[in-house]
């Protein structure tokens, strides 16, 4: 059981070790998690020290850690001490070919990616990615999405998350409710969709309505006109209502970077005004500890829905000793035969 204190924010931090004033930052607020970047990737041994000590610092052996394993362009752990995994697209384009294989070589992977994070101390990864690109969007999403479909995103999707969750590890479906249509990278801007709800619920949304049972969602930061055309979703308490209500997902949910320039104002403001919306945690992600003190000034601890989400979202499988890595490998690349 999460305690009532421990702080509905997720934070980076700065390199391969916590500093002393990071973990003095983290024993103080007890956030909820942490998630990891390439800056804090070294070798096998120093990520498990590293994920031992967030625990340790924020009192909490079961404090969840997130990750960015996607495969292709986004992909935290690489080689030499990991594989390079595929992109989503590529497993798209097999199920057109073959959807058993595909589906079959989607578990394959995502068990993979699991075993390789489970081993380091991860248990959650930032996948799969939900969106339906349409054309003339910004590459950001590209092949990070399975398809231009949504009911191939939509069965590779639940394919993705149970191997992921077979292997220990708890998926984030993500970005709801799709980024498939923005025309701007939200690193950067601030994008806006214009288009009807009527063609967002026929083709964006469906993946998500579809995969709404998952544990974990990441909110996108985009101005939706036909849902709330003053805020980005992330903000805005009807958009929140409409992942609720209209998505029906009642997992928990967490906002996208806060330091991504898509959101204005004040760091402080930005946390506090995506709770005010009804997320459950937020994300900051670049590990400045000047932005983490402002977040931390507008995030309170658990809300009561928060904590009763988190107790009844599903868990992941302990992972089978049995499982077979090297002949697990072998099956997905002779699937793409």
């Amino acid at each position: 059981m999460v305690s009532e204190a421990v702080s509905a924010a997720i934070y980076g931090c700065s390199g391969l070790t916590l500093t002393d004033e990071e973990q003095a930052f983290f024993a103080d607020q007890k956030p909820f998690g942490f998630i990891l970047f390439a800056r804090n990737i070294d070798t096998p041994d120093q990520v498990r020290a590293l994920t031992a000590s967030m625990r340790a610092a924020a009192g909490r052996p079961d404090a969840p850690i997130l990750i960015d394993q996607e495969g292709g362009r986004v992909q935290r752990l690489r080689p030499p001490h990991w594989r390079q995994a595929r992109p989503a697209r590529d497993f798209g384009d097999l199920y057109r070919r073959d959807a058993e294989a595909a589906l079959d070589a989607l578990r394959l992977n995502y068990r993979l990616i699991a075993q390789d994070l489970f081993d380091l101390g991860i248990d959650v990864d930032c996948v799969p990615c939900l969106d339906v690109p349409v054309p003339g969007a910004h590459d950001i999403i590209g092949d990070r999405a399975f398809s231009t479909d949504p009911e191939i995103v939509s069965v590779c999707g639940r394919a993705a998350c149970e191997g992921l969750m077979q292997g220990g590890v708890s998926p984030v479906i993500k970005h709801v409710p799709g980024h498939g249509r923005a025309t701007a990278d939200s690193h950067h801007d601030l994008p806006r969709v214009a288009v009807s709800l009527d063609k967002l619920m026929a083709s964006d949304i469906v993946p998500f309505r579809r995969l709404r049972d998952m544990p974990y969602g990441m909110t996108a930061h985009i101005v939706f006109d036909a849902i709330d055309p003053d805020r980005p979703l992330t903000q805005s308490e009807s958009g929140i209502a409409f992942i609720r209500d209209t998505l029906e997902f009642d997992g928990l949910l967490m906002t996208d970077d806060l330091s991504m320039k898509a959101l204005g104002g004040g760091f402080a403001d930005r946390a506090a005004s995506s709770l005010a919306a009804g997320c459950d945690l937020v994300l900051h992600c670049n590990g400045d500890m000047s932005e983490m003190r402002a977040v931390a000034e507008g995030t309170g601890t658990l809300s009561a829905d928060t904590q009763r989400r988190l107790r009844d979202v599903p868990s992941p499988a302990k992972p089978a000793s049995e499982f077979d890595s090297a002949a697990a490998l072998a099956r997905l690349e002779d699937l793409f035969l």
